[in-house]
């Protein structure tokens, strides 16, 4: 599959996104819509990992995932500690969290801008 710009492209990202969180076992993924809130992308999905050592592993097989599926490598940043590790997808964002860093840092509320974030 070729990278699309569009409703499509974004929406097939996000499910490549969503799909592969969950076969890693992420822990309370959220998915936060920012279309017509931000310019800086469609998706915000937040997830938790129950150690560094698994925030790591998902972000670098989701990142592997991206490159086959839409030939574009996300920019990664935060691997070497893993405790919060940050996506760019472009159009989705994701932010993966031991589970105390997420409690601290709160993202969702941040970005939900008084709406109830979407659950996954």
């Amino acid at each position: 599959m070729q990278s699309t710009p569009g409703a499509d492209g974004v929406e097939a990202l996000h499910a490549l996104v969503m799909a592969s969180l969950d076969d890693d076992q992420a822990v309370e993924t959220v998915s936060i819509p920012l279309a017509g809130k931000s310019s800086i992308a469609d998706y915000m999905v937040v997830a938790s990992g129950r150690s560094t050592r698994q925030v790591a592993s998902m972000a670098t097989k989701l990142a592997e995932k991206i490159k086959a599926e839409f030939g574009r490598s996300p920019r990664i940043e935060g691997l070497p500690t893993a405790d919060w590790v940050l996506i760019d997808a472009g159009d989705v964002i994701v932010h993966l969290f031991r589970p105390e860093v997420r409690t601290f840092y709160n993202l969702e509320r941040m970005w939900s801008f008084g709406e109830a974030a979407g659950q996954a």
